[in-house]
């Protein structure tokens, strides 16, 4: 067995792990399928996964390093993410105390117009954004990525390789979210049902948030 296949083994099993840890991403999937959005569910998806992209690259190139490397781009990083997160997760429960479902920001959860409220490029924008606000991906990715590289290799190629099977994993295991999800829109579209969704999901995000700001 080559260097190269057993890294593309070795790695496929952390990035399994990675995919199914339940985290924002999946809050995000599941919240906005099981509403019967799925064109915009599957931006989302797409969006994270281009954020996974770009810090696999950006791992590959050697400029992630940067952030654990200056205190400053990484603090700033992380305090621009956890306010984003914050706000949307404020803004879900906000407007679920005004006397009906939330209705997500414009350039947060979802466009307030009806016509484009299953908009496939808002969730792009959507996911695009979360994750690449959430340094800890970047740290996660640097720390992890590098190791998987085989010293006699492009390590660029090679980087790019072993993300885009993280990738293909993410868009598996999003598959199943959605048509899980689905399942139980018919239910969760109901106002009350709709409204104890949109609170706990708030909750989540905001909690991370506050988790990304203020933990270790």
């Amino acid at each position: 067995m080559t260097t190269t296949t057993t890294a593309l083994w070795s790695f496929a099993l952390v990035a399994a792990v990675l995919t199914l840890t339940p985290g924002l991403d999946t809050a995000l999937v599941l919240r906005i399928a099981a509403l019967g959005h799925r064109a915009r569910a599957w931006g989302v998806v797409l969006g994270v996964q281009t954020g996974v992209l770009a810090w696999g690259a950006l791992t590959s190139l050697g400029v992630t390093a940067l952030l654990t490397a200056s205190h400053l781009a990484y603090e700033i990083l992380r305090w621009a993410g956890a306010a984003y997160m914050v706000w949307m997760g404020a803004q879900m429960l906000r407007r679920t105390f005004k006397g009906g479902p939330a209705k997500e920001a414009p350039e947060a959860l979802e466009d307030t117009a009806p016509a484009t409220s299953d908009s496939l490029m808002a969730g792009w924008r959507q996911g695009t954004l979360t994750n690449l606000l959430n340094p800890k991906v970047g740290a996660v990715y640097v720390s992890v990525l590098p190791q998987f590289l085989p010293a006699e290799s492009n390590h660029l190629a090679m980087g790019l390789l072993l993300t885009s099977e993280h990738i293909l994993l993410g868009l598996v295991w999003s598959t199943a979210l959605i048509a899980g999800a689905r399942l139980l829109s018919t239910w969760l579209r109901r106002p009350a049902a709709r409204r104890t969704l949109d609170r706990l999901t708030g909750t989540v995000i905001a909690g991370f948030g506050l988790r990304l700001a203020f933990g270790d």
